[in-house]
């Protein structure tokens, strides 16, 4: 396929879950050379901190920008990919990550409501101290105990783009290489700007 290329990862970056009234998490880094890792690590051959080699996204490519036609997106939730189609034609293909069982993504057919490059959730987040230190991560404002002095930061939802009023969308987010998110679709940072770029208010997902 052209376009495809095996991402590696230099500057990982793994942030928490959030989103509103749905799923979410942070961005996983990006390579200079392109690549997004789906966990954190360092280097051709990334292992977690328990020495556990992780898995390295070889599947998404974007080649739709020559293609013209009405864009729209298909979501595999089995698969755990993302098709994006421009008038027919296949333009690329992302991984994802999509709902956990407790909190699964909706399977129907959706339209992009709305689209914001920087977006924080005001459900999930971290705290931090005083002085900007996280104290505590993947927390649910609703449920969490501030302490005085103390702030709730909603974590990062990159290139959002909304399907659902109660906050299902796609962003930038981290993959662990299964559904892991909080009802959101996930998907590399390299991905979802094309995905974002190339498809208006309006498009058609989706989501079997």
């Amino acid at each position: 396929m052209q376009g495809h290329m095996i991402r590696k990862l230099l500057l990982p970056l793994c942030a928490v879950a959030a989103l509103t009234t749905a799923s979410c998490t942070t961005t996983g880094g990006l390579a200079s050379g392109g690549g997004t890792l789906y966990l954190q690590g360092l280097g051709p051959d990334p292992v977690d901190v328990n020495g556990t080699a992780l898995a390295i996204d070889t599947v998404s490519y974007w080649d739709g920008a020559n293609l013209a036609g009405t864009p729209r997106i298909r979501i595999n939730l089995a698969e755990q990919k993302a098709y994006f189609y421009k008038g027919g034609t296949l333009a690329g293909v992302s991984m994802i990550s999509s709902g956990r069982d407790t909190q699964a993504t909706p399977r129907g057919s959706y339209t992009i409501m709305e689209k914001l490059v920087d977006k924080r959730s005001n459900l999930y987040g971290t705290i931090e101290d005083s002085m900007g230190n996280v104290i505590a991560t993947d927390v649910d404002v609703r449920t969490a105990q501030i302490p005085p002095g103390h702030r709730f930061v909603g974590a990062p939802m990159p290139y959002w783009m909304r399907l659902t009023s109660s906050g299902v969308g796609m962003h930038a987010g981290f993959l662990p290489g299964y559904n892991a998110s909080r009802g959101c679709i996930r998907l590399p940072e390299h991905m979802v700007i094309e995905f974002f770029n190339h498809a208006p208010l309006g498009t058609r997902v989706t989501i079997e």
